[in-house]
C-alpha cells in the first residue's frame, strides 16, 4: 500500500493530531471492532477493513468545514491510538468535540490532552463560538473527559430512542467580547 501524505493539525506534548486518510483503515477497523469501544456511541462496527476504507475516503468533512476528526498519533511510537476532534452538524448549525480510543489506551490521559488541543483549537483558529460535547449518561469516562476540558452540563436528550443522553456545552469567551 502506498504512503499517503497527511496533513499535521495538531501537536501536543505526547501526541500528534492529523487528518485522516485511507491508511487508516486497518486501525479504524479495529478500533471499532471492540464492543467496549463502541458501547457508548451508538455506532456499529465495520463488516471488514474495505468498508472501513470507504468510509475513510468519502469522509468529506475536512473539505465541507475545514476541520473533522483527527487520528491521535503517540509521537513517541508513532502508533494510531484513535481519534479526536471536532464536527460541525451544518443541520442544526453546531460543533462538537468527540473521541474514541483503542481500549488499551484508556485512562491515560491521551483523551483529555487530545480533546483540550482539539477545543483550544476550535476557539483560537476557527473562531468557533460554542463547542458541546455528546454522550450517553452512562458513559462516565466520556462526561469526565468533558468535564475536564471544561464543558458545564447542558441538558439531557433522547440518544437514541434506548438511551438517555447528556449534552455538555462551552462557550469561546473571546468570541463574545
Amino acid at each position: 500500500m502506498q504512503t499517503v501524505k497527511t496533513k499535521e493539525i495538531l501537536e501536543t506534548n505526547r501526541l500528534l493530531l492529523r487528518e485522516l486518510c485511507i491508511n487508516d483503515d486497518e486501525n479504524f477497523y479495529k478500533l471499532n471492532l471492540n464492543p467496549n469501544v463502541i458501547k457508548y456511541t451508538g455506532n456499529s462496527a465495520f463488516e471488514n477493513i474495505d468498508e472501513a476504507r470507504k468510509f475513510l475516503e468519502n469522509y468529506s468533512d475536512y473539505k465541507l468545514n475545514g476541520f473533522g476528526r483527527w487520528a491521535v498519533i503517540e509521537k513517541e511510537s508513532n502508533k494510531f491510538l484513535g481519534w479526536c476532534g471536532l464536527k460541525y452538524d451544518n443541520n442544526i448549525n453546531e460543533t462538537d468535540i468527540g473521541f474514541r480510543f483503542f481500549e488499551e489506551y484508556w485512562n491515560k490521559g491521551f483523551a483529555t490532552e487530545s480533546a483540550k488541543a482539539c477545543l483550544e483549537f476550535g476557539f483560537e483558529k476557527l473562531n468557533q463560538k460554542i463547542i458541546i460535547g455528546r454522550a450517553m449518561s452512562e458513559n462516565i469516562a466520556s462526561i469526565k473527559v468533558l468535564e475536564k476540558i471544561g464543558l458545564k452540563f447542558e441538558k439531557e436528550f433522547d440518544f437514541d430512542s434506548k438511551n438517555k443522553g447528556v449534552i455538555y456545552k462551552i462557550e469561546n469567551k473571546k468570541a463574545f467580547t
